[in-house]
């Protein structure tokens, strides 16, 4: 015993004392010595002792006034935030000023403005449009200016982009039934067929035909967002993709408003430089109805010439380009495309190249296993299927890859440019 009560002395613990008790002393005095540590002070504020209440459940099917008042709070939520957004005056006015305050020189015609006067608009432009006038966002339209100015058109459009984005969000979020940031497959079929009337593309069309578009529109979403099948898609995944403009191409491209594509109608695709020759072969191979594409068809036919490096995309092109129906590519079948390449740089004023010293490019960027014939394979392996495909059908692609040089040695000029400043 008197060897307990001395080690109870050198350790401080009473042997009277629980375990749970001697626990809590122990707590009690690491938090009085650690608060001491800290500083003394004892915050007045004990708020974080609480959490506060974070999730709020939906109200269920027969809480009807619960409904009601939630999305009676969501659409006064969505009103305002429409109201903070810039509309056509307010940007006539941001215009107005941008252009007043340009920066001299301008390049081409293009009209420049400094971080001086950026400033100056922004201060000018009104609380709207504060957001815009960073220096992030200035730094980011900054290119290779050797004065350090940014181009207004540029930053004119990434204001009506941002607008645009928003206005979209909202005009989704209305959509939303649930409230929950998606929409079903219903909930898109009704946002698209009351967007229609505002397209000025669509001006004029028969109502009649709203639900082919609205069909296939609503289709591609989901094919392509919903992979898995829940049955609904993510507003925010539907304003990153590209489908709402591929549409509203498709849209500008069909001007008898028909729902389908004449030939015609669809060599205004992209620059508008497809050769007839290559476009005659599309109309021939892909499905057409009484000579006139559909828009199922037409998505595959962009996203063909979108990828051109995916062996998916090779496929779809080489299968136009085999106009024999051989499995392989000679020299008839380079010569009987590049033929209306020639003719276009005559309409052009330029002095068509000659076929051998393309052909035998090509045959040198293929490396073919067979030195007569390129297979899909052989373009494939490669890598260079997307220039070689680009020659042949496609004038704009033939002028990049003629002139690939100069390009780069623009490039590196820019390049220089930036370094030296």
């Amino acid at each position: 015993r008197a060897w307990a009560r001395s080690q109870s002395r050198l350790t401080g613990r009473d042997p009277k004392k629980s375990e749970q008790e001697l626990k809590d002393e122990e707590m009690e005095l690491f938090t009085k010595y650690y608060m001491e540590w800290k500083g003394g002070r004892k915050s007045g504020n004990t708020s974080y002792t609480n959490i506060p209440r974070f999730y709020y459940r939906l109200p269920a099917e027969d809480e009807v006034l619960l409904q009601k008042l939630r999305e009676e709070s969501r659409a006064v939520f969505l009103q305002r935030k429409s109201r903070e957004l810039l509309d056509n005056e307010e940007l006539q006015n941001l215009w107005f000023l941008l252009d007043k305050h340009q920066t001299s020189p301008m390049v081409g015609e293009e009209a420049m403005i400094n971080y001086e006067n950026f400033l100056k608009v922004g201060e000018k432009a009104g609380s709207k449009c504060k957001q815009f006038f960073t220096a992030k966002i200035f730094a980011k339209l900054l290119h290779n200016d050797p004065y350090g100015r940014i181009s207004i058109m540029q930053f004119f459009n990434y204001v009506m982009r941002k607008v645009w984005l928003h206005q979209t969000r909202i005009g989704l979020s209305l959509y939303d039934v649930a409230g929950q940031g998606y929409l079903r497959e219903s909930d898109l079929e009704n946002y698209i067929l009351e967007l229609i009337p505002t397209l000025p593309q669509l001006d004029g069309l028969e109502k009649s035909f709203y639900s082919f578009y609205v069909c296939t529109a609503v289709r591609k979403f989901f094919f392509f967002l919903d992979p898995l099948r829940t049955g609904k898609i993510k507003i925010q995944d539907i304003l990153a993709c590209s489908f709402l403009d591929d549409l509203l191409e498709y849209l500008n491209l069909d001007k008898d408003h028909n729902g389908m594509l004449s030939k015609e109608e669809l060599s205004r695709y992209g620059t508008g430089t497809l050769t007839n020759i290559f476009l005659d072969r599309v109309f021939q191979e892909c499905l057409t109805y009484d000579g006139e594409m559909d828009y199922k068809t037409y998505l595959d036919f962009v996203l063909a010439l979108e990828n051109r490096k995916e062996p998916a995309a090779l496929q779809y092109i080489f299968k136009l380009l085999d106009i024999e129906n051989k499995g392989y590519l000679n020299v008839f079948s380079l010569n009987y495309f590049f033929r209306a390449i020639q003719e276009q740089m005559k309409i052009h004023g330029q002095e068509p190249v000659s076929f051998q010293d393309v052909k035998d490019e090509i045959f040198d960027m293929v490396k073919p296993k067979d030195p007569y014939k390129i297979s899909l394979q052989d373009l494939i392996n490669s890598s260079q299927g997307d220039t070689v495909t680009s020659i042949l059908i496609d004038l704009n692609g033939f002028w990049t890859y003629e002139n690939r040089e100069v390009l780069v040695a623009s490039d590196n000029d820019n390049t220089a440019d930036v370094d030296d400043t």
